[in-house]
């Protein structure tokens, strides 16, 4: 692992020098969305931290394109189960999946990097509350609302807005809908989006 430091915001950040390729790959700051720019060619194995590079200084902007570059991108945490379904299902709405077997360790991730997306899938389903998962299901709110949380359950229905609320999430979805994630995903972030937004108006009314 390398570590660089965000030139913007000064965030560090830890990076798998193998999954580089042999060329400039550019991404975005996960804290401040600057654009960076990492050339593995200019890595030394005992590289110390270093500023990355902010993507326009120095020559054209490389974009990435192939499996060897999917280190980078906006991550959808999956915790819990395992799942090539739920990681190509994460991946088709366009976020790359970072895996947490505990949810202790998913909840540390979370609090670095608020990640949009947050997909549960408990090893054992049980009554609310999911025990298992409340380090990640019982933040504060104002970080709750950073991310769109999904618990996937065989034993519940898709879109059961009362098992939804009972256990802490935004969205249920069925492990047999799977295939249709994304149509489902989106259709419902729309409409959690409406209807904070609504929320937000009324608030801000009231203050007023």
């Amino acid at each position: 692992m390398i570590r660089i430091v965000c030139t913007s915001c000064q965030k560090p950040l830890s990076l798998d020098e193998t999954k580089l390729p042999m060329k400039e790959v550019s991404f975005p700051c996960p804290a401040c969305k600057t654009k960076l720019s990492v050339d593995r060619r200019n890595l030394g194995a005992e590289a110390p931290a270093a500023p990355a590079a902010a993507a326009g200084a120095a020559g054209p902007i490389s974009q990435p394109h192939d499996d060897e570059d999917e280190s980078f991108g906006t991550k959808g945490m999956l915790v819990g189960n395992d799942s090539p379904a739920l990681r190509q299902a994460i991946k088709l709405i366009g976020y790359l999946p970072a895996y947490f077997a505990e949810a202790p360790q998913a909840r540390d991730f979370f609090m670095q990097d608020f990640p949009p997306l947050v997909v549960l899938n408990p090893q054992q389903m049980t009554p609310p509350p999911l025990e298992a998962m409340q380090p990640i299901i019982s933040l504060m709110p104002a970080d709750r609302r950073k991310s769109f949380f999904i618990l996937v359950s065989d034993n519940l229905r898709t879109l059961d807005g009362n098992a939804a609320f009972l256990y802490g999430v935004n969205l249920v979805v069925s492990a047999k809908d799977i295939g249709n994630f994304p149509h489902i995903y989106r259709d419902a972030f729309a409409y959690h989006e409406r209807m904070y937004s609504a929320m937000s108006s009324v608030a801000k009314s009231m203050q007023g």
